[in-house]
């Protein structure tokens, strides 16, 4: 039988998670040649190519999604049995490994962990943001945080917010220049502020009331994937954004931004941290939870 160590192994999971053995490199500590001679060690041993390499790219192969599918878990069991060791005095000691979506840190999130390793000084966390939803037990992830209806139905899900609505909103001047939208046809003919989504598409705005719902591609004379990039634009009177509402209250608040269409914007399930609830949960995560459970939701 083969046997391979648990640092190459560690090093394949760090490729998987950061997409390049530079990055994965830097997140582990190593050079990047330390990176790619031990997954090249492994493949030897295994005989079997884990990724397909380009100057631009790593991606595993099919070999490699099924044999990190396998380690994944069984790796996450290992550094839980090690952290369940060092936990003594019943203080959460390790790493936390958390997959979250792009543009929450600066909301909640960072504000959360700040707190939790304040309260717990022998946790490690590790955020890896990103728009794809992957298997973040295969993935070696504690948690992973998503948008509620996105969350994988064997999950165990804590509220992290409240309900989210997303709003068509301007600047008062860009409205008094150029109209405020009463109906929905009416964004058509406006400046849009558009998201683009991870797949490369532009995201359609999903207006909704009384049972009717549209899907309006407003055409964009900006796009980004950048969620604040997107606010600064429409606070800039770029144009009308359709933006989640707890990301601008303040300015909502102050007057900055006005909203439109208000009947036609409803709520949804917020945002949830999610973990498998058939495994044994480890001491940091266990923390992690009490703490959003004594925080309470926001929003």
């Amino acid at each position: 039988m083969h046997r391979s160590g648990l640092t190459e192994l560690e090093v394949v999971m760090a490729v998987v998670r950061r997409g390049s053995f530079r990055a994965a490199a830097q997140e582990l500590g190593m050079s990047a040649t330390a990176v790619s001679n031990a997954v090249a060690g492994l493949e030897s041993r295994l005989q079997t190519r884990l990724f397909n390499r380009t100057t631009r790219s790593v991606a595993l192969t099919d070999a490699g999604q099924r044999y990190v599918a396998r380690i994944g878990p069984a790796l996450q069991e290992i550094r839980q049995a090690s952290e369940e060791i060092h936990s003594d005095t019943g203080e959460p000691a390790g790493t936390l490994r958390l997959n979250v979506p792009n543009n929450v840190g600066a909301l909640f999130l960072d504000a959360l962990l700040i707190d939790y390793m304040q309260r717990y000084p022998k946790m490690r966390v590790e955020t890896v943001s990103e728009a794809r939803m992957i298997d973040i037990v295969a993935e070696g992830y504690d948690a992973g945080i998503r948008l509620a209806e996105s969350v994988p139905q064997d999950m165990i899900a804590i509220p992290l917010t409240a309900d989210i609505r997303q709003v068509v909103t301007a600047t008062p001047d860009y409205f008094a220049r150029h109209g405020t939208p009463t109906v929905p046809d009416d964004l058509l003919r406006h400046q849009g502020i558009g998201m683009r989504m991870a797949h490369g598409g532009s995201y359609r705005w999903e207006l909704a009331r009384r049972g009717e719902q549209l899907a309006l591609a407003v055409p964009a004379r900006f796009a980004t994937s950048d969620l604040f990039a997107s606010i600064r634009a429409v606070k800039a009177g770029l144009g009308v954004g359709f933006l989640p509402e707890l990301y601008i209250q303040q300015e909502l608040n102050r007057g900055e931004l006005i909203t439109a269409l208000n009947d036609w914007t409803q709520p949804f399930a917020g945002l949830r941290l999610y973990y498998p609830g058939h495994r044994h949960i480890p001491p940091g995560l266990r923390a992690l939870v009490s703490m959003i459970r004594e925080h309470g939701v926001t929003g």
